[in-house]
């Protein structure tokens, strides 16, 4: 009998290893034939050879995750990975997919294998529909749902954040710092994405490079010659507020 073959499209490289471990657990006969960092690495797999199932972060530096999911559209089947919330997340219950919410549990990871099994004799279906959905729902006006969690490398292991749990983020090089009240770490997500992905009455761009979280501002300071600078409640740097961005605490 043909072994089952899968391709794990996933841009955290810890979070990577456990689910793969966690599916050679769960499901031994499966084959992973390939592993994508990016967008890009997921397609040039996706072009090599097509899987049986594609186990997809939807959100990945290079092609997004909606660009590889149209490309695997009735070629195999699709189980997404997200951090999105369930408002998001029902345009998948739409249609023929799956989806996992990190941080992703065994016990939901071998809901979606029992799901995926009971299908592999069926052909993938078409999910163009379910993918119009899911980018009206997430680029939607005032109906958009945002971010819920960030992970984190730390050592060995993942750490997830609620975005609520984070002061503010800030470009580093390649990287993006994430600053919680008691750890600094770096993920590889730009300030641009991070604009487009989080609630604009939660996180304010205060500079080209940071993004503040107006729950942690404990005072803005203006200096003699109009300077403004951001007093966190929680942490002990300041963060200095760009003339172009200064407009949003004239009210304040």
């Amino acid at each position: 009998m043909k072994r089952p073959k899968a391709i794990l499209a996933e841009d955290e490289p810890l979070l990577r290893a456990e689910l793969r471990e966690t599916l050679q657990a769960l499901w031994p006969e499966l084959d992973i034939i390939a592993e994508a960092k990016d967008g890009g690495q997921a397609m040039q797999a996706l072009r090599a050879d097509i899987p049986d199932v594609l186990f997809l972060d939807i959100q990945m530096p290079g092609s997004s995750g909606i660009e590889i999911a149209r490309a695997a559209s009735g070629r195999c089947h699709v189980v997404f990975i997200t951090a999105f919330d369930d408002y998001a997340v029902a345009a998948f219950e739409e249609g023929a997919v799956d989806y996992l919410m990190k941080p992703v549990t065994a016990a939901r990871l071998a809901t979606a294998i029992a799901r995926i099994r009971q299908r592999m004799d069926w052909k993938p279906a078409r999910i163009d529909g379910v993918l119009d959905t899911l980018v009206q729902r997430l680029e939607g006006g005032a109906d958009n749902r945002y971010l819920r969690w960030v992970s984190v490398s730390r050592g060995q292991s993942i750490v997830l954040y609620t975005v609520e749990e984070v002061c503010y983020f800030q470009a580093s090089g390649k990287y993006t710092l994430v600053a919680t009240p008691d750890a600094q770490s770096l993920i590889r997500r730009t300030i641009r994405d991070l604009v487009a992905e989080l609630d604009p009455n939660l996180f304010w761009q205060v500079h080209r490079s940071t993004l503040v979280n107006l729950h942690a501002i404990a005072a803005v300071h203006r200096s003699v010659r109009g300077e403004l600078t951001i007093r966190l409640k929680a942490r002990p740097e300041t963060l200095p507020v760009s003339a172009q961005h200064a407009h949003r605490f004239r009210q304040m």
